[in-house]
């Protein structure tokens, strides 16, 4: 693992309707992160956060897609910041801030690879467009607007699209997919491994298998890490929660397991809401699974 670390905050609240998942930097960095990091003896940089354009109320929506303009304007800003730290060859963790953040992640990585892969780790798939999503939320599009699929201004940010392939994603933990979500799935060959996967086959060999499927084909993996991948019961925090989801000990052992394969390159945690948390119960939650993923051990 890189030991060269700079923590960005992105605290986006405008991909959803939910009020609160701007404060998850904040959270984060009240849980203690850096302390944590300090302790396994990373060089940790703290950039502070991305600015995040706030929305005119008076103008008129002109998109089915809420805050499409801020979002877009905001995820080029996380985009440069993400590029500039690869740039320096440091490994950037980004802290979220709701996912719709990974458009801007994505955007400043994969231009430094030739074949980037990506473990999401989410109750959810993130692949909806403007003409799928029930809501109209950005932050169930980025993994979509991430393959070139969605509108122009949020594909197109950094000037480049698509910025992943297909073939090189590993969505973990789904249990909450829109129909047009399942149909991109099956039409582009997405590997998911779903709750039902993870029961029967054990949160193991999920991790060993997606390891294979990434290792020997991708230059750079990035994790984005949703929270409510989670269950409810482990990360209240969220403000999408789906019950049934994986467990604290499951996620940490996926978390130890990725640092074992050596083969994370970026990473990101999102959607740590402390308004629906419990005395920021789930925000040390995340700084525990990071705490996993850049190697703390018992022994």
């Amino acid at each position: 693992m890189n030991r060269q670390l700079s923590i960005i905050g992105a605290p986006m609240d405008l991909g959803q309707n939910r009020r609160g998942v701007d404060m998850g930097p904040s959270a984060i960095r009240y849980a203690g992160i850096v302390e944590r990091l300090e302790q396994l003896e990373y060089d940790i940089e703290d950039l502070g956060d991305v600015a995040i354009p706030r929305p005119d109320r008076k103008e008129e929506q002109k998109s089915h897609l809420r805050n499409l303009k801020e979002v877009a304007e905001g995820n080029a800003n996380l985009a440069r910041t993400v590029d500039d730290e690869v740039n320096k060859g440091r490994f950037p963790l980004i802290i979220g801030g709701d996912h719709s953040i990974a458009i801007g992640s994505l955007a400043g990585i994969a231009k430094h690879y030739n074949q980037l892969g990506v473990i999401w780790y989410d109750a959810h798939g993130d692949l909806n467009t403007e003409s799928t999503s029930p809501s109209g939320n950005i932050h169930g599009m980025p993994l979509a607007v991430s393959l070139g699929i969605g509108h122009e201004e949020l594909v197109n940010i950094e000037s480049y699209q698509p910025k992943i392939k297909p073939e090189n994603i590993v969505i973990i933990g789904a249990r909450s997919l829109d129909d047009g979500e399942k149909e991109l799935i099956q039409d582009k060959g997405i590997k998911v491994y779903t709750m039902h996967e993870i029961d029967r086959m054990g949160m193991t060999s999920v991790i060993q298998e997606s390891v294979d499927y990434l290792q020997d084909k991708c230059d750079g993996v990035h994790l984005s890490l949703d929270l409510d991948g989670l269950d409810p019961q482990d990360a209240p925090g969220v403000g999408t929660p789906v019950m049934g989801g994986m467990s604290y000990r499951e996620s940490h052992l996926a978390m130890e397991m990725l640092a074992e394969a050596d083969m994370i390159t970026s990473a990101e945690f999102v959607e740590v809401n402390p308004i629906l948390d419990e005395k920021n119960k789930t925000a040390s939650v995340a700084v525990g699974l990071m705490g996993s993923l850049f190697g703390e051990k018992l022994k």
